[in-house]
């Protein structure tokens, strides 16, 4: 019989509550209320391509700003995912995508090493995507990181459009991690020559 992997996970803090229900083995279904409607469908769409189910509920104090709800959803999903993965037996690990969204092409690269590492290239010229900050995508992805203790690697090769950038940073990331998370009938134990991840 085979396991799910799966972790339900809940963070509350003086400015957040983060509760997020991941299935890696699931078929992309998402249910995401962040009270910042164009996050909410980046990670829609994180759930889509992933094919990872889905369940984030938070409160934040968006009356501040959207800061804490987006780095504190970042912290629980990337704890989520690592718990979710338990030792990686058999998991691919590695993960690699090019992304296109019309003018944009974004490469995301990632290793599920056990060591987290963002490395982040994106134009300089984008500041506001509609309501939502540029640079909250950046908080996003180094908070995931760290907390999952993954290598990743974000570069737009190019694209004008803040919109369609951060779309195909999260579909590249959605791609990469489907992936790397596969399980290998051909990998016997953790993918790595040190016995552990």
């Amino acid at each position: 019989m085979t396991t799910i992997r799966r972790a339900c996970l809940e963070r509350e803090t003086a400015e957040t509550y983060v509760s997020v229900d991941l299935v890696i083995d699931g078929s992309g279904t998402s249910s995401v209320q962040t009270g910042i409607p164009f996050f909410d469908h980046m990670l829609t769409l994180f759930s889509k391509h992933s094919l990872f189910d889905l369940k984030i509920k938070v409160r934040g104090d968006v009356e501040v700003d959207f800061h804490h709800s987006v780095e504190d959803t970042g912290i629980v999903l990337g704890k989520a995912l690592i718990q979710a993965l338990g030792n990686k037996s058999g998991a691919r690990r590695y993960g690699w995508t090019l992304l296109p969204m019309d003018e944009t092409l974004a490469r995301v690269v990632l290793d599920l090493s056990g060591r987290s590492y963002l490395h982040y290239h994106v134009p300089e010229s984008i500041a506001i995507v509609g309501q939502f900050d540029f640079a909250l995508v950046e908080e996003f992805l180094r908070a995931f990181s760290s907390n999952a203790a993954i290598t990743l690697h974000v570069d737009v090769l190019h694209g004008r459009n803040g919109h369609h950038i951060v779309e195909a940073i999260f579909k590249g990331l959605a791609k990469s991690l489907d992936q790397a998370c596969q399980i290998d009938t051909r990998v016997s134990g953790v993918p790595s020559s040190k016995g552990a991840l």
